[in-house]
């Protein structure tokens, strides 16, 4: 008789409690992880068309410089008087929006700041310029 050689087991990796664990560690992710709501500020961009009036006529413009100062009607404010500014400017010409004009290197809470003061100051109409 002819014997027959025996060919070793090959051993096979069983995949399946590690595709169980990779599934609860997903799982454990998803339900753990933090989503995060993001608060931004609703901002009217203006046209693309150039308006044929003056802007600044009618307009109450509040210029922001690149080391924060703030300048309305030429002058130099300081930001705890924005807000008398603005009233007196609107008194003057009640139908008149408030554009913002900062510089792209001041900083956010300048122009945060001016904005809550408009609309302290009772103007609905307040809109940021992009310069």
């Amino acid at each position: 008789m002819r014997r027959r050689r025996q060919r070793p087991q090959e051993d096979k990796v069983n995949l399946t409690p590690m595709l169980d664990v990779v599934f609860i560690m997903l799982i454990f992710f998803i339900v753990t992880a933090t989503f995060v709501k993001e608060i931004g500020l609703d901002v009217n961009q203006p046209k693309d068309n150039p308006a044929t009036e003056d802007p600044e006529k009618k307009s109450i413009v509040v210029h922001v410089t690149s080391r924060d100062r703030i300048i309305i009607a030429g002058r130099d404010v300081d930001v705890r008087s924005v807000r008398a500014n603005i009233e007196r400017l609107h008194a003057e010409n009640p139908e008149a929006p408030v554009v913002i004009r900062p510089h792209p290197d001041s900083r956010t809470d300048t122009m945060v700041r001016i904005l809550d003061s408009a609309r302290r100051a009772g103007v609905g109409n307040v809109s940021l310029a992009a310069t």
